[in-house]
């Protein structure tokens, strides 16, 4: 991990934690840790394990990769493609055309 990447990590996590209205307590419940071990990632004392990101991106709602784009902007492009691919799979046809017209627009708008 990059330095200047790992001494934000832990107030990226932290900053999502609030943005969802949680605290160390209910993460850590989430999680099965316990709120110490939040502190020391949200203090950069501690790295999360894969199998606790992925529970933490569960936990705010988002998916892994996203989480991952949002903590490793080198990573940044290819959690958003996947993030825009995961949203067309739900998506029905019609609505799926109505988007492509308007990405086209706006592609041309510039």
């Amino acid at each position: 991990m990059k330095e200047e990447i790992k001494e934000t990590y832990g107030s990226m996590i932290k900053e999502l934690r609030i943005k969802n209205g949680l605290t160390q307590c209910e993460v850590a419940k989430a999680l099965n840790v316990t709120p110490g071990y939040i502190s020391h990632v949200e203090n950069n004392r501690t790295a999360m394990s894969l199998r606790i990101l992925i529970f933490y991106a569960k936990t705010i709602g988002i998916s892994l990769d996203a989480l991952v784009g949002q903590l490793e902007p080198d990573y940044k492009a290819t959690a958003i493609d996947n993030e825009i691919l995961n949203e067309l799979t739900g998506m029905k046809d019609s609505e799926k055309t109505a988007l492509l017209q308007t990405i086209k627009l706006w592609k041309h708008v510039k």
